[in-house]
């Protein structure tokens, strides 16, 4: 199964949430996959300066079919070489580092690059981007977003990095794509606790404020 071919844009669009694991160690990760995927979430994120981040997208694409895996934190075309190796269908990036994102473009994998001003995120959708990630979001908010997809328009944004519970209603209602969510989305404390029940309870709380917007 190629990376290519594998990455599906329609279990993306059914909750167009992009979770990022940072730090989390391998032993919690297929319970946490598994609350994840029980509570209708299809889209995860391994960020490269995790330990053992290869193994762990390695291992989340052979046992979670229902999962679109992809590598965080992608800086330079090492990172992307190390992460297509193991596997993953889509690349997100803090920067815009043109040679990842030709690459990606070139090979067909979804990449979404970080980007903060009007002239970044216009450079990063002219290379191709599949979709802008606006970061960090917590800095620029929803008025950014309604701000910049006014010139924008055609340009798709994916925030992240202070996006949480209270206020994902309103990127969305902003007209983004989908957002990227770390910390707020994987609750250290549940983690911690190996509260995985309630884990998936959160996970579909936050998953709730998106319905029918």
């Amino acid at each position: 199964m190629s990376n290519k071919e594998s990455f599906s844009w329609e279990l993306y669009k059914r909750a167009p949430i992009v979770g990022i694991v940072r730090g989390v160690s391998m032993d919690v990760m297929p319970d946490i996959a598994r609350a994840y995927v029980g509570a209708g979430l299809h889209t995860i994120e391994i960020t490269m300066n995790t330990p053992g981040a290869a193994e762990m997208i390695s291992v989340l694409r052979t046992n979670f079919h229902q999962l679109n895996v992809g590598a965080g934190t992608v800086c330079n075309m090492e990172d992307y070489e190390k992460a297509l190796a193991a596997g993953a269908q889509f690349m997100v990036t803090p920067i815009i580092d043109e040679a990842v994102i030709k690459t990606a473009v070139a090979q067909g994998i979804p990449i979404f690059p970080g980007a903060y001003s009007p002239t970044e995120i216009y450079r990063a959708w002219r290379l191709g981007a599949s979709a802008v990630k606006i970061f960090p979001a917590s800095q620029l908010g929803v008025q950014f977003i309604r701000d910049i997809s006014a010139p924008l328009n055609n340009i798709k944004l994916l925030p992240t990095g202070g996006v949480s519970v209270e206020n994902i209603k309103s990127f969305f209602e902003a007209g983004v794509v989908g957002v990227g969510m770390g910390s707020s989305l994987f609750d250290k404390r549940l983690i911690q606790e190996r509260d995985f029940k309630g884990l998936a309870e959160h996970f579909i709380k936050i998953k709730s404020q998106i319905e029918g917007v």
